[in-house]
């Protein structure tokens, strides 16, 4: 075998065993891993910056924020996880069977979960306008939380069992050294599209249909009281116009969420996710990561309580003794 072939392997000293490198133009290389590092590092540090955030500062600790703060957490991973589809840009996969398994189930548990505190963010705004005066009995921060690892727990065990065979054969689906594939029947795809993604979507775009149909008539009753009101109920306009805005706000989150993810799982459900191009399936891959990217950025644009506590990390104020008891 000549040098030149062997350069196409991935393990050259095991010839014919080795799985083959996937061969693309230097420039392609470069702006992938240069686009997928920026992704990564990007992500890491914004959701760091939210999880930081609601986390120190006393104020903030309420129980919608308490599901940004879960969302976080599930994107800062996603900043980990696009490191692995760093490494496999060029198809060969140096890490292990056992790696290679576990990046999976990290994958399809981190984006289950993901969509699962979207239905829950759903569901806190669906309450919070359509019926405010119960909002404060019904959502508690100790609900919020059981809720949250009832998801969590609940991604856990769905995707342990739709990836049990992988789980119980590491690496048994590859065809050749340096591959890292895994395993599913028909069955278990359409189960994981149904769970992970049609039931959620479909509960989210009711449930916000209602909350954006309650908002405008909302809205348009204030507007036309807005002459009439007293001290007392300007406050409680003021406070309804804050649940409105956060309702537009996580509004604006879940959408550019389904944007991002809706071709992933059409691409799935479809079946045709080993035969898509190349360039459509690197689009549809930057588009699910980059979501998780996404989302820090559109607090940072609608919540200046976001904007404050990130001057406050950059400048170090956070290290003060008291900072947590900051007024947001």
């Amino acid at each position: 075998m000549s040098s030149f072939d062997e350069d196409e392997l991935c393990f050259p000293q095991l010839l014919n065993s080795s799985c083959r490198k996937v061969i693309r133009p230097y420039f392609e290389s470069l702006l992938i891993y240069i686009t997928l590092s920026l992704i990564s590092i990007v992500t890491v540090l914004l959701n760091m910056m939210v999880i930081i955030s609601i986390s120190h500062f006393k104020q903030l600790h309420t129980s919608t924020n308490l599901l940004l703060l879960s969302l976080a957490v599930s994107d800062c991973i996603v900043g980990f996880l696009i490191i692995f589809q760093i490494i496999l840009i060029n198809g060969c996969w140096f890490l292990g069977d056992i790696v290679c398994v576990v990046y999976f189930v990290l994958d399809y548990l981190i984006t289950a979960a993901s969509i699962g505190i979207m239905v829950l963010i759903s569901v806190d705004r669906y309450v919070a306008i359509c019926h405010p005066l119960h909002y404060s009995t019904k959502v508690t921060k100790t609900r919020i939380n059981v809720c949250v690892c009832l998801c969590w727990m609940f991604c856990v065990l769905v995707h342990c069992l739709i990836l049990k065979d992988n789980l119980e054969q590491p690496g048994g689906f590859n065809s050749c050294v340096g591959q890292c594939v895994i395993n599913l029947n028909y069955a278990s795809i359409l189960a994981d599209v149904i769970l992970s993604f049609i039931i959620p979507v479909t509960v989210i775009v009711v449930l916000y249909m209602r909350v954006f149909m309650v908002a405008a008539s909302q809205a348009r009753a204030m507007r036309s009281h807005v002459t009439s009101v007293t001290i007392n109920c300007s406050v409680k306009v003021s406070a309804k116009k804050s649940e409105l805005k956060a309702a537009i706000t996580l509004g604006v989150v879940v959408v550019v969420f389904l944007i991002c993810v809706c071709p992933y799982f059409c691409v799935v459900l479809s079946g045709q996710d080993s035969t898509i191009d190349a360039e459509s399936s690197a689009i549809i891959m930057c588009l699910f990561y980059i979501n998780s990217c996404l989302n820090p950025l559109i607090y940072a644009l609608f919540y200046p309580w976001f904007r404050k506590s990130i001057k406050l990390i950059v400048t170090l104020k956070i290290l003060e003794s008291d900072s947590c008891n900051s007024i947001m």
